[in-house]
């Protein structure tokens, strides 16, 4: 369950060109594993954080509606690519470059969920916060039930204003 108490900090931790930060969730989205860079970012420890909902490190500054895209694409059996904005426990923040994917059994069932961060881009962190920031903007003028769609909506329309995809954005920012 998300520490309501933790408040967001304007301090950014930067991650190293080296690292991955590694975790794998139960179908449901509680963490079942970390690596240490996970352990690092988040701050906390691996005996505070197993069985947690994975949203314990949800920063309040990412649109819903790019959440939504990736549960809705995990939870088809495909892989994304996706720039997200997570708050570690003493609320500064880090960006990450992830790919989420299902993790499935023998007979293609969804298992769980298995995510691999690396440090984005700088052309990424050029653009991606200014998006994200409209798209949180436009979704917080709605009320709760509908802010979903709208975020969506206004992320369909940068896509077409761009002339991309949400994938050919993602893998175009990254190089």
């Amino acid at each position: 369950m998300k520490d309501k108490s933790i408040q967001p900090i304007d301090h950014e931790k930067v991650m190293r060109e080296d690292d991955f930060i590694v975790s794998k969730t139960d179908p449901k989205g509680r963490i079942t594993y970390g690596n240490r860079i996970f352990f690092e970012f988040a701050g906390y420890t691996e005996e505070e954080i197993l069985g947690v909902q994975h949203n314990v490190i949800r920063h309040p500054d990412m649109p819903r509606c790019v959440f939504n895209l990736l549960w809705v694409r995990i939870n088809a059996g495909e892989e994304i690519f996706a720039y997200v904005k997570n708050m570690s426990r003493d609320g500064s923040y880090y960006w990450v470059y992830a790919n989420v994917t299902a993790s499935l059994d023998i007979n293609g069932n969804i298992v769980g969920f298995y995510s691999v961060r690396r440090k984005p881009s700088a052309a990424a962190m050029e653009i991606i916060p200014s998006v994200y920031a409209a798209l949180l903007a436009e979704e917080q003028k709605h009320p709760a039930k509908d802010q979903i769609a709208a975020g969506t909506a206004a992320l369909e329309a940068k896509l077409n204003e761009l002339g991309v995809s949400y994938d050919q954005l993602v893998y175009q920012l990254q190089g």
